[in-house]
């Protein structure tokens, strides 16, 4: 215990003498103080100094106090220092410091005492008396009087009167300090700034330096302010100041006022020395640094002081405005910088002025025609703005989506296009600032539509307006539903493109305009007046003739308008005649003076209500005042007037005009020279570009009703709509530049730049794209029609641009094809000349013909649309790419090589394998493009080598393209198959080699599709048709092309039968089939198919079983064919009839009964006339099968040799024989008849009497004589087997009469010279069967009523006479 008390008391103890020390040497510093100020004011001054004075007497007081002062120092009574009263110490030399007659370096010193003792902290707020003394010092600083010296001395006080000033603000007491007091400091240092203007540089500096930090000391005390206070500052805080807490708000606002007042220092420098302009520039420009300095440090907190904020929006503004439009380049620059500063902290306060200062200065100055300095500060201005993370979105929401404000950011945007666009090399700095300007825009506005949390719809919108909704009025944002925040933007920004037109339709015809209005949904039917007034008042362009007409007008509706019209001007602030000439800038007074009274009273009624002051006691007096300012207006500057209004005239004219009461005569005097000076333009042909009073009054006024600035991030949708505003300058541009630019850097900017417009034209911009393709394909030299291969290959080669160029395209083409539409023509285009130069490899039109087809879409594939992470990759490995080119052109010696190596980075073979996740509309582009280039449009041949591998390039193309989207050919190939059409239909179109390719790629593609089953069957009449269509073209082409058509035939028959669904494909891959058996080479493999196919009963159905037919028998009519294939093939055909059979005993149960009849083409054949209805009977579709196979026996047995003749009819008997199975009607069995066995007999017989006219030509009518013979046989055999059904029929008789008839015919046959027929002999055995036969059937008998029995008698005795007694042993 008793040790932790000693520790206590050493520890006090040793505290207790630091203490002492340090007071110790706190008065020894000021003793010293003291005694150096004493010993400077007693020096005797210098004999040879030229500042002399007289009296050696000096001031006594500061002597004594001084003198007091150390008396106190060591007084062993003395107190703390920090107690006691700063006043007491400070005194003395403050005393030094206010005195006349003190030497320089006595005031320096004491300056210097102060500066210590302000450093030191002698004394700090708690202090007593500290804020009187703070108070003094400040008093006594400000008040410093200096004798009369030399300019160093003087310099040297100066300099400590700076450093005292800036120890006071950094004191710990200095809040205890008044505004007042602040203000006389901030006031003092410039002083001090203005007398160093002619001094020394370091004075200058330091001044300026230390008024710097003045600045900044109160401004960056405004946010503490905020802090501490915990509340808002009101009207009532600003005025009163907060007296007990020391300085703040007002010394703010009173130092704001100060240093926008220094802007204006050019009024009063104005009649000074001649470097006048170069003094102002300096006294400007360190005013906005000041300026800059104050709104950096106190950011947004400058918004929550309505009146330093007021200032801000008017005082500060309107400087930066009136003096950005003539001041030169460097104070251009910070008051860009200024502004940017102010659009950092302050655009919710500022919308209005922001439009302005870019309407108005920017816009302007980097307007041609102005020096290209000031260009290019102002170009450079609006690139910071654009730098900025959400100014390009915020800048479009505000105003480009707002119907009363201009166009800010489509108008940056199409200038830095214009200052970019090269005309010429080589390039301007302004041209590549504008530039890059122009690329910063596009990547940021690239980079915000690729934000991948992002998952807003994107696409073209609607361009109608579909509900009327008020142009004129802003719906704030809600954050709770941007959806429709940013729907309604976009209808906002529709709104105002349809005003535009309006206005154009208004100004050819007022009554079109009107109606275009309502029709565009602006106004409602019946109008709004106030709808009509706001499209007057803020549509650019209109007639102000017409707009004074209507105004003028007294129809009720028209002086509504007026009335609203009125309403949209702000006139509080505004003299009279400021506010008449704003009025009148808008349109032009109307000449009847009715009209003028009409417009008049509706202007006097608004300045009335709006006056901030109390001078016009009714609105008759603002009339009657106004008509008279016109008439002053008139007779001042009308020529014709010779005898001018005077000032006394004009007041005495006014007299007693305000309620019998006279005006104020200085008002009446001022608005008479402001008319004498400045006349009122009654007739405007424009709007007034100039910043003048009254519009900015107006602008002021109109502030403060507006909703503030939106602050709001990107949207994909508006900025999509963004970029749209100025795609087309932005696209001629990028081109220009990249034209005429010649540093590999600047190329890389411009591929950059390509790449970012192509990431924003895929959402929904697809013209853009194609319109940026067609002109960087124009640089890659490959497109030049004048040129030859040769001095293209040379360009080619040896400039580095076109490669890059042509990496470009093919890159663009690679990513974002799906956003390509008629680009695609010059891709090909380009694609084509390569081919033709030899730079393009083999592997580009190679396909994986043994891959899987896919039927549905692929899996995995994503949304195709690239994000900036991607692009970016593309970016850099393309500039890698054309790097290792550049160095591959200094070391590899063949330029040819160099090239094949660029062309492989293209990757041009994946832009068709993959063009599998490209829309339709794309890839219809794409095969539009491939087929008419394949047509030889638009394509120069100097040989036809090089035509056929041209066409034949684009056709292995077109089959890559189908194979890698087979999953969709039936949507996309029909309007490939009308593009083949097209083409065919060319002036210039030559089916050879277009259809020889054609029909190579289509067979290519036709079996790799039906390699797969497939559920939809239009793909396989689609690509049949095309085929179809290309050997018709010219038939020579199915014997120039024989092989590969056999061989896919052939394929698709053994291979993939099962496959093929429709009769079209079936029609014509057995046609087809048919054709293969006129060449030896390919006749084994084809028949060997057909009778693969026919041999198997399953592959057989209602779809093929036609066409087998016709098949079978063409191969069957081929001349020299081996026989014992014919047979095999009629064989086949015989046995067909039993699926016949079981498809009718099933119903249409097999597999292929279901086919389209639409896909059947027309034929002259019973079967396709009879088969093309759906609801058929299954009897009667059976029949036409039947009698289809019957034809074909018919025909058959017309052939050249006896044997297969004779086999064929036998065949047909088989034929019949299992017919009973199919349960013909007897109407059935009778059109069997006619259209096959009597045809086949009728044929035959008629071949023999035609053998039988020829010469040596026996064996021939005899070998057909015993065919007819057999014929005959089966006639009777059939007839027999089908007696009953037939002898049912009501057309009977008809039919058993035609029987007859062709025994008749057969008995009587005439051989000529070769003798009788042996038919003579057979036929009578014939009829005995078939009498005898219906006999016992009781078919045949004589009964009453019934004539057939007669009939036959007759007949008989025609035919065979030797026969009735036998037969008719009755008669």
């Amino acid at each position: 215990m008793g040790n932790n008390n000693a520790e206590e008391d050493n520890t006090k103890k040793k505290d207790s003498s630091k203490f002492k020390r340090k007071q110790l040497a706190l008065s020894c510093m000021l003793n010293t103080e003291v005694g150096a100020v004493l010993a400077l004011i007693r020096r005797p001054p210098e004999l040879n100094s030229p500042y002399l004075t007289s009296d050696e007497n000096y001031d006594s007081a500061a002597v004594t106090s001084l003198r007091s002062l150390r008396t106190l120092i060591f007084n062993p009574h003395h107190q703390e220092w920090r107690v006691i009263d700063p006043s007491i110490y400070l005194t003395p030399f403050l005393e030094v410091i206010q005195s006349d007659d003190v030497p320089a370096a006595a005031t320096a010193t004491a300056l210097s005492a102060l500066l210590k003792i302000l450093k030191l902290g002698i004394f700090d707020e708690r202090t007593p008396g500290a804020k009187d003394a703070m108070d003094a010092v400040v008093s006594g600083i400000t008040s410093c009087r200096l004798e009369k010296t030399d300019p160093v001395s003087e310099d040297a006080v100066m300099m400590r009167i700076l450093q005292v000033l800036i120890a006071i603000m950094n004191h710990k007491a200095s809040f205890l300090l008044s505004d007042q007091a602040v203000c006389t400091i901030v006031n003092t240092c410039f002083q001090v700034v203005q007398q160093s203007a002619n001094r020394g540089d370091l004075l200058q500096r330091t001044a300026r330096y230390t008024m710097h930090e003045l600045i900044q000391i109160v401004f960056a005390r405004l946010a503490e302010i905020e802090v501490k206070d915990g509340e808002e500052s009101s009207e009532s805080d600003d005025d009163a100041g907060v007296l007990d807490s020391g300085y703040g708000v007002r010394c703010a606002i009173d130092i704001f006022h100060f240093l926008c007042s220094l802007l204006n220092v050019v009024e009063v420098v104005e009649t000074e020395a001649p470097n006048a302009h170069t003094a102002d520039e300096d006294v400007q420009i360190f005013a906005l640094v000041l300026i800059n300095s104050a709104i950096e440090l106190s950011g947004e907190v400058i918004g929550k002081h309505p009146r330093l904020m007021r200032m801000i929006q008017d005082d500060l503004f309107h400087h930066l405005i009136y003096y950005g439009t003539w001041s030169s380049s460097l104070v251009l620059s910070m008051i860009c910088s200024t502004v940017l500063n102010a659009y950092h902290f302050l655009r919710r306060f500022i919308r209005l002025q922001l439009e302005a200062f870019f309407g108005f200065v920017l816009l302007r100055v980097a307007a041609f025609g102005n020096t290209a300095q000031l260009q290019e500060v102002a170009v450079e201005g609006m690139i910071n703005f654009c730098r900025q993370p959400t100014f390009i979105i915020e800048v479009y929401v505000n105003y480009d989506c707002n119907p009363l404000c201009r166009n800010v950011f489509e108008e940056i945007g199409k200038l830095l296009c214009k200052h970019s666009f090269a005309g010429n090399s080589p390039l301007t700095s302004l041209q590549i600032q504008a530039f890059e300007g122009l690329v910063i825009t596009i990547h940021t506005i690239a980079d915000s539509i690729d934000k991948l949390q992002d998952s807003s719809p994107l696409g073209p919108y609607s361009n109608q307006i579909t509900e009327y909704r008020p142009f004129w009025e802003e719906m704030a944002k809600d954050e709770k539903d941007l959806e429709s925040w940013v729907e309604y933007l976009r209808l906002r920004r529709l709104q105002k493109r349809k005003m535009l037109i309006a206005g154009t339709h208004y100004v050819r015809d007022d009554k079109k305009g009107l109606e275009y209005l309502k029709h565009a949904h602006l106004i409602t039917d019946p109008p709004d007046p106030k709808d009509i007034a706001f499209f007057f008042r803020f549509t650019p362009g209109l007639d102000k003739n017409m707009i004074g007409e209507y105004l003028g007008d007294p129809d009720d509706l028209h002086l509504q308008v007026l009335k609203e019209f009125t309403t949209t001007f702000y006139f509080t602030g505004m003299v009279l005649d400021t506010a008449l000439r704003f009025y009148l800038e808008t349109f032009r007074l109307p000449g009847e003076s009715q009209k003028i009274q009409r417009v008049l009273e509706a202007f006097s009624e608004r300045f009335y209500e709006q006056q901030s002051s109390d001078i016009f006691a009714s609105k008759d007096t603002v009339l009657i005042l106004s008509y008279s300012l016109i008439m002053l207006n008139t007779d001042q500057h009308n020529p014709q007037v010779k005898k001018k209004m005077t000032e006394e005239d004009f007041i005495r004219n006014n007299r007693a005009i305000n309620e019998g009461q006279d005006l104020p005569r200085e008002y009446l005097s001022e608005l008479f020279h402001s008319i004498l000076t400045n006349a009122i333009v009654l007739a405007p042909t424009t709007t007034t570009v100039d910043m003048n009073p009254s519009r900015w009054i107006q602008l002021i006024n109109r502030s403060k009703v507006m909703q503030p600035f939106i602050t709001c991030d990107y949207d994909r949708r508006l900025c999509r709509d963004m970029f749209a505003s100025i795609a087309g300058p932005a696209v001629a541009a990028l081109s220009a530049f990249f034209e005429h630019a010649d540093e590999d850097e600047m190329l890389h900017e411009c591929i950059d730049g390509l790449f970012s417009v192509a990431r924003i034209a895929q959402h929904g911009l697809e013209d853009t794209l194609d319109e940026l393709i067609t002109s960087f394909c124009k640089f890659t030299t490959l497109l030049n029609p004048y040129a030859s291969a040769e001095e293209t290959l040379f360009v080619f080669s040896n400039d580095l641009k076109p490669r890059m160029a042509t990496v470009a395209v093919f890159t663009i083409a690679n990513n974002f094809g799906d956003s390509i539409r008629g680009g695609w023509k010059n891709i090909i285009d380009c694609l084509l000349k390569l081919k033709r130069l030899k730079l393009l490899c083999q592997s580009i039109v190679e396909f994986d013909l043994n891959s899987d087809v896919p039927v549905s879409p692929r899996s995995g594939v994503h949304d195709s649309k690239l994000g900036s992470r991607q692009v970016s990759n593309i970016a850099s490995h393309f500039r890698c790419a054309s790097e290792d080119n550049m160095e591959d052109s200094l070391t590899i010696g063949s330029e040819f090589e160099q090239n094949v190596k660029m062309i492989k980075q293209c990757r041009i073979g994946s832009i068709f394998r993959r063009s599998s996740t490209i829309p339709e509309e794309s890839l219809q582009n794409l095969g539009r493009s491939l087929l008419f280039a394949a047509a030889g449009k638009g394509q120069k041949f100097s040989t036809p080598i090089e035509e056929e591998e041209t066409v034949g390039f684009c056709w292995d193309l077109i089959t890559i393209i189908a194979l890698a989207n087979a999953h969709r050919f039936h949507t996309f190939w029909p309007q490939f198959h009308e593009y083949i059409i097209a083409v065919a239909q060319f002036p210039i179109f030559s089916p050879i080699p277009f259809a020889e390719k054609a029909i190579v790629a289509l067979f290519t593609i036709c079996v790799k599709l039906l390699s797969t089953q497939r559920e939809e069957k239009l793909s396989e009449e689609l690509i049949f048709k095309s085929i179809n269509l290309m050997w018709k073209l010219d038939k020579e082409i199915l014997d120039t092309c024989y092989e590969i058509i056999s061989q896919s035939v052939i394929q698709l028959v053994s291979e993939y039968p099962a496959n093929m669904q429709t009769q079209l494909g079936w029609k014509s891959v057995l046609h087809l089939l048919a054709i293969t058996g006129r060449h030896p080479e390919t006749y084994d493999q084809g028949v060997e198919a057909l009778i693969s196919l026919m041999s198997d009963a399953s592959l057989l159905s209602r779809a093929n079983y036609p066409f087998c037919i016709d098949c079978a028998f063409s191969f069957i009519a081929l001349k020299n064919s081996p026989l014992e294939k014919n047979l095999k093939i009629i064989d086949l055909l015989s046995e067909s009839v039993n699926p016949l059979i079981q498809w009718q005993r099933n119903q249409y149960s097999d597999p292929g009964s279901n086919y389209s009849g639409a896909s059947t083409t027309s034929s002259s054949s019973s079967f396709e006339d009879n088969s093309n209805s759906r609801g058929i009977a299954s009897a009667t579709y059976t029949l036409n099968l039947f009698v289809k196979l019957g034809e074909a026996f018919r025909k058959t047995s017309l052939a050249r040799r006896e044997e297969i003749r004779n086999y064929a009819v036998q065949s047909l008997h088989k034929c019949f024989e299992l017919a009973d199975e199919l349960l013909f009607t007897s109407s059935n069995y009778i059109n069997c008849f006619n259209l096959v066995i009597f045809a086949m007999v009728d044929d035959l017989h008629e071949k023999m009497l035609e053998y039988s006219r020829r010469e040596n030509s026996e064996r021939e009518v005899r070998s057909m004589e015993g065919t007819l013979k057999i014929a005959m046989e089966l006639l009777t055999d059939v007839y027999l087997q089908f007696l009953k059904p037939i002898s049912e029929s009501n057309g009977f008789r008809t039919f058993w009469l035609g029987i007859l008839r062709r025994m008749d015919t057969c008995m009587k046959a005439d051989l000529g010279h070769y003798g009788a027929s042996t038919l003579q002999d057979f036929i009578p055995e014939l009829l005995k069967r078939i009498i005898t036969k219906m006999k016992e059937k009781e078919i045949l008998v004589q009964k009453e009523g019934d004539d057939l029995w007669e009939t036959t008698y007759i007949q008989i005795q025609w035919i065979a006479p030797a026969l009735k007694d036998e037969l008719f042993p009755e008669s």
